[in-house]
């Protein structure tokens, strides 16, 4: 951080990982101060605004996310890495959740600032993810003693193709609330203020997610983002399901004022069995192509594709029997497609039961990362108090 005159720049690096975008932070370069640092940030984004039109941010929550990374603190880490949910519409950064998506960007970031040699064909990062404080491996392909940026993987929710980073998440199961079913059910009731009661099923690995049939709340499942988001009714009894969720995993106090875009955990996803065809945003998937449509919500709206944490958590459930997952798809997969709104996002889980709960042995999927600037991010002295 340096002062210049009435304005501070700080060093910034701005990467997209999978389907999402963000800042690159490094500790040092921040006040020490938590309180003095989130301001500074805040403004940096442009937060809060719906456009974010002052700040770097890009308006929605897949484009204000933060990393801010450093040296590792824990043994067999390269980097640490400090996930941020900056929020739109408040005066808030959420560092009780992650992004997974964000993790591609930090390991290839890692790789490319020399946090860890280059070795071939494969470099592994290794992440400490203090959110979650899980370590999570990216692998960075390698060639020529030079990272290898050109290849013919793609993601869908993002134009092009590039090299495969593929990403474990290591025992990751119970990772927010310290079990893989927080409740120790695979299936749970909840009631809503209306006295409606819905199934669910909650499940911790990477992310906290809760699971509810879409036909069971009045939808098809295979809707896009403008009609999830212009249905206040739907999305209501969504987020209403989504608390009580909450409150059985113990992430949400009985009686606690609640919003989405401030209190991220849990996600709430909807499922539904794959139909004869899906029509997307990006292009057509056919019958047999995906294993599960689902929609997952976050911070109050549709993902436009499929958060990487709650992808896992729901490949997750897909291997437990009885939860509302389990019950949707083929025990004959390996792994899992899910069919999203942008297409689908393949997904590997190795889960095996240990006594009352389970062990998540292998959480992985494959993402692409790239930098898109560095420089500097310019704020007004005055956020600081000068």
């Amino acid at each position: 951080m340096y002062d210049f005159g009435q304005m501070i720049k700080i060093p910034t690096t701005i990467m997209r990982g999978g389907t999402s975008k963000g800042l690159i932070l490094r500790k040092y370069d921040l006040p020490s101060n938590p309180e003095t640092r989130d301001k500074l940030i805040l403004r940096m984004f442009g937060s809060p605004d719906s456009s974010q039109i002052d700040g770097l941010g890009g308006g929605t929550s897949l484009t204000s996310k933060l990393a801010i990374v450093g040296p590792p603190s824990r043994p067999g880490a390269h980097i640490d890495y400090t996930f941020g949910q900056v929020s739109v519409e408040n005066h808030v950064i959420d560092y009780k959740v992650t992004c997974g998506n964000l993790i591609t960007a930090v390991g290839l970031y890692a790789a490319e600032e020399g946090y860890v040699p280059l070795t071939e064909p494969v470099t592994a990062v290794h992440i400490y993810n203090t959110n979650i404080d899980k370590i999570i491996v990216a692998e960075i392909p390698v060639a020529n003693g030079q990272i290898k940026y050109e290849g013919d993987f793609s993601i869908d929710g993002v134009p092009g193709v590039s090299s495969k980073i593929m990403l474990n998440f290591l025992n990751s199961g119970g990772t927010f609330t310290g079990k893989t079913l927080p409740t120790g059910n695979a299936k749970d009731t909840v009631q809503i203020e209306d006295g409606r009661s819905f199934e669910v099923s909650i499940v911790d690995c990477a992310n906290t997610i809760v699971i509810v049939r879409a036909e069971d709340v009045g939808a098809k499942g295979t809707e896009l983002q403008q009609e999830v988001n212009q249905n206040k009714t739907l999305m209501d009894t969504l987020e209403q399901i989504r608390v009580q969720g909450g409150i059985l995993a113990g992430l949400i106090k009985p009686g606690e004022d609640v919003k989405p875009t401030t209190h991220a955990l849990p996600k709430i996803v909807m499922v539904t069995s794959p139909t004869d065809y899906v029509t997307l945003t990006n292009r057509r998937i056919e019958q047999g192509e995906v294993d599960l449509i689902s929609r997952y919500i976050t911070m109050g709206s549709l993902h436009k594709a499929f958060a990487v944490s709650g992808a896992m958590a729901l490949a997750t459930a897909c291997k437990i029997p009885g939860t509302l997952a389990y019950e949707k798809v083929s025990q004959t997969i390996s792994g899992l497609r899910i069919g999203h709104p942008s297409g689908s996002m393949y997904v590997e889980t190795v889960v095996e039961n240990k006594g009352l709960d389970w062990n998540i042995d292998r959480a992985a999927c494959g993402r692409t990362a790239r930098r898109l600037m560095d420089g500097y991010s310019y704020v007004p002295a005055s956020v600081l108090g000068a």
